[in-house]
């Protein structure tokens, strides 16, 4: 599925952004692409250093978009302190881009028990194993706490560690943008504003 050549006109376009990304995620899912769900995600410090990484959406619904990760990460820590943040899906074979920003909040426990629950167990053993983004003496020291935590489970169930769970950003813009051989990009933005979106085309 190539289109590349699509025009995005405001008419064809859902006027709610959900909607919008719903539509698109599908293409890209029919069109083949290997994990449509990737998302880079951009966080800031207090005093407003970047960084950026990739994560993977794992629910998406009118409250946000939903990601997981150590809670003793950067990026964590980062959203801790400075809780907005941007994703960016980037789907190149229909030459599409969607950005999406806003307020980041934990989700409960419960959300983060319920996903848990479903990951495959060396997974969960990994994200028990691990204290995300710490330094380590070397790749036997996490791979000796595995083996350690995986004997103290044994067969049993793996709890969700304290320090692992699940993140929802809030939108309050997204940016729909379509790839233009001439380089005259689409580009349109959903702007919440009152509790309604406003569409606007930005000049590529």
């Amino acid at each position: 599925m190539d289109n590349r050549a699509d025009i995005l006109l405001e008419d064809d376009v859902d006027p709610d952004p959900l909607g919008q990304f719903r539509r698109w995620y599908a293409d890209a899912e029919t069109a083949g692409i290997r994990a449509p769900h990737a998302m880079a995600l951009a966080t800031a410090t207090s005093d407003g250093a970047p960084s950026v990484r990739m994560v993977l959406l794992k629910d998406v619904d009118e409250r946000g978009f939903v990601f997981y990760t150590g809670y003793v990460s950067r990026k964590a820590g980062e959203l801790d302190a400075n809780p907005r943040a941007s994703l960016l899906f980037y789907w190149d074979p229909l030459g599409r881009q969607v950005r999406v920003e806003g307020r980041v909040e934990r989700v409960t426990a419960e959300e983060s028990d319920a996903y848990f629950a479903t990951r495959p167990r060396g997974a969960q053993v990994a994200a028990s194993a691990s204290r995300q983004s710490a330094v380590l003496p070397g790749r036997e020291a996490l791979d000796a706490r595995v083996a350690e935590l995986s004997a103290e489970v044994g067969s049993g169930g793996v709890p969700r560690p304290e320090h692992w769970g699940g993140y929802r950003l809030g939108p309050e813009t997204y940016e729909f943008w379509q790839h233009r051989e001439d380089r005259l990009h689409d580009r349109l933005r959903y702007r919440l504003a009152d509790g309604a979106w406003t569409i606007e085309r930005l000049s590529p």
